[in-house]
């Protein structure tokens, strides 16, 4: 029985993981203009120039999905 919960438990985590995973490359596409999070092993690759209007969308777009997600999880739990 345990393991199943465990099994369950890690799923859940690796999902959510990859959601968030696949959130904050599409912010850092959108408002970046940074194609992936991945390391590539290469300077002109790894390292970007932003504007500072740019970070400061990423990080609004960042803070408003988290605001959402808790939003969404009181909502969950209230239900």
């Amino acid at each position: 029985m345990r393991k199943t919960a465990n099994k369950t438990a890690n799923k859940t985590a690796t999902r959510a993981a990859q959601q968030l995973d696949q959130l904050l490359a599409r912010i850092v596409l959108d408002h970046l203009f940074i194609e992936t999070l991945k390391t590539r092993n290469s300077d002109s690759l790894d390292f970007h120039d932003v504007s500072v209007w740019g970070v400061k969308s990423a990080l609004m777009a960042a803070y408003q999905a988290g605001l959402a997600a808790g939003q969404n999880a009181a909502a969950e739990q209230t239900a």
